[in-house]
């Protein structure tokens, strides 16, 4: 996948957190269970893109480290 897109799902990846941390605070008590559930998904997805991102990185041909000697 390329990094621009791969950005762009990290991205949304990282709204959709931030949306449910929000929506945790102000949501009534029956709700936050369910919410906490979809949230340890979102942060669980998040995770696995930063790791693909920082691996994306790593192997790029350009990336600052295969300037070094």
């Amino acid at each position: 996948m390329p990094i621009k897109a791969l950005a762009f799902e990290l991205y949304k990846a990282q709204q959709k957190v931030h949306t449910l941390q929000d929506r945790i605070e102000t949501a009534p008590l029956g709700e936050r269970d369910h919410l906490r559930q979809e949230l340890k998904r979102a942060e669980a997805e998040l995770n696995q893109l930063r790791r693909i991102m920082d691996g994306e990185k790593a192997s790029s041909p350009l990336s600052r480290d295969s300037f070094k000697r």
